[in-house]
């Protein structure tokens, strides 16, 4: 059993830290992207319990932003962070289950159109358009590639959090 925990949102990044004023909308951002990927990797793992010669193996996408802040993405790295965390929690109390927080590298996809409009912090946001610019961002199917590599590799430790620039 495969559980690949990648649903999410960045949430609004056209606000800095101080204008999240609003208790239900950081709720609704941790409901969405926190809690849920709890719950659901709860449920699957209730249903697909540990069996003689086959692994569990649970992946969830991270990203730098669960170690490194950035300017007007509060909500996005603090959910981050927390679900690496919740992750590592998770490799900790199941050992039979294998847990790998992938952080896939900047992509060259929707989100990226987002960050480079709608960034608050206008540094931040040029950091992100030069990348795209000098052709910086990676294809998804690289990064796709370079995941499927380290879990056949099967070199890391369980929770561990994996950047695709750790294996080049």
């Amino acid at each position: 059993f495969v559980s690949s925990i990648c649903a999410g949102s960045l949430g609004d990044i056209t606000k800095s830290f101080v204008n999240f004023t609003d208790p239900l909308e950081v709720d609704r951002y941790f409901s969405f992207n926190v809690s849920s990927a709890l719950c659901l990797t709860s449920s699957l793992l209730k249903v697909f319990h540990g069996r003689a010669g086959l692994q569990r193996l649970v992946v969830n996408i991270s990203s730098l932003a669960a170690l490194q802040p950035f300017k007007s993405w509060t909500l996005y790295r603090a959910g981050k962070a927390a679900r690496d965390m919740m992750f590592k929690v998770l490799a900790e109390e199941e050992t039979d289950v294998c847990v790998l927080n992938y952080a896939p590298g900047p992509m060259n996809n929707a989100m990226q159109d987002q960050v480079q409009s709608h960034t608050a912090d206008s540094e931040v946001r040029h950091h992100f358009t030069e990348m795209k610019k000098s052709g910086e961002l990676l294809d998804c199917h690289v990064s796709a590639k370079k995941m499927i590599d380290i879990l056949k590799k099967d070199t890391f430790k369980s929770g561990q959090h994996v950047d695709f620039f750790d294996y080049c």
